[in-house]
């Protein structure tokens, strides 16, 4: 009996009409315009933040060749052999080989460290700005999504006060559907907004991460081709540091030095 008491009561009770699809609709063309310009930019930028994600993780997981592989050739054309034919890294290794040739061929007296830092530079450039695609639409979304949502906001609260005038009274009942269009999308544009703008930072820092190794792996090329190949990095690996550590726990400790002690007769 109870529940048939609770079940009766909860049909007989007022159903809200003033939900999200409500307010869309009395929104009306712009409002959902406005929606689906919104969900345009979300994806967009969640799009571009795991597409991007995967380019650098790539990125990085290849630079793990350079370190354990490819110094250990006994040339630039040997150690280009181990590295992945369309890593970033094979590329810079393929320019500074061409740049090497290119000057060889050169009649004008231009300095060979010169002629290659400027084809090695030229090369990062091209690099990272393929890793930057994409990330000026991040920035643009966070800096423009909550405009798009505070137009919409606009709207809404231009409708409520419209609602008024013709209603002569500000009853729930008028003002309930706009104003709840402007809080809706005021929200979404801040929902929009702030993943882009985690993502663009994110992303920039680990672009600036990867421009920094690459600028790193250039020089050690140049002085590579500047020194004959007599030139190469020391990598300490985590098995050739653990093995270091070993070996000056395992060696014999130093004797003291023998003091001897001057006696004044």
């Amino acid at each position: 009996m109870t529940f048939e008491l609770l079940a009766a009561a909860a049909d007989a009770a007022p159903q809200s009409s003033f939900g999200f699809m409500e307010a869309m609709e009395q929104g009306g063309f712009v409002a959902w315009f406005i929606l689906g310009v919104m969900v345009i930019m979300s994806v967009g930028s969640f799009y571009i933040l795991f597409t991007k994600l995967f380019e650098q993780r790539k990125v990085l997981a290849q630079y793990k060749a350079v370190r354990t592989q490819f110094w250990k050739a006994g040339s630039l054309k040997d150690g280009a052999t181990k590295l992945d034919k369309n890593s970033a890294w094979r590329q810079l290794v393929d320019d500074a080989i061409l740049a090497e040739n290119q000057h060889a061929k050169m009649t004008d007296k231009l300095e060979a460290h010169d002629w290659m830092h400027g084809s090695l530079q030229r090369s990062e450039d091209t690099i990272n700005s393929k890793l930057a695609g994409g990330l000026p639409f991040l920035a643009t979304v966070g800096a423009t999504a909550p405009f798009v949502g505070l137009l919409g906001t606009v709207i809404g609260i231009y409708r409520a006060l419209i609602n008024i005038g013709i209603a002569g009274s500000a009853s729930i009942d008028k003002v309930a559907g706009p104003v709840g269009e402007a809080l809706i999308m005021t929200a979404i544009g801040l929902l929009v907004a702030v993943p882009a703008v985690f993502a663009y930072n994110w992303l920039q820092s680990r672009n600036k991460r990867i421009a920094e190794l690459m600028h790193a792996f250039s020089n050690d090329l140049l002085a590579n081709i500047n020194s004959n190949g007599s030139v190469k990095p020391t990598y300490m690996t985590a098995t050739s540091t653990q093995a270091a550590g070993q070996a000056a726990r395992t060696a014999p400790a130093a004797k003291p030095a023998a003091t001897t002690t001057t006696v004044k007769k």
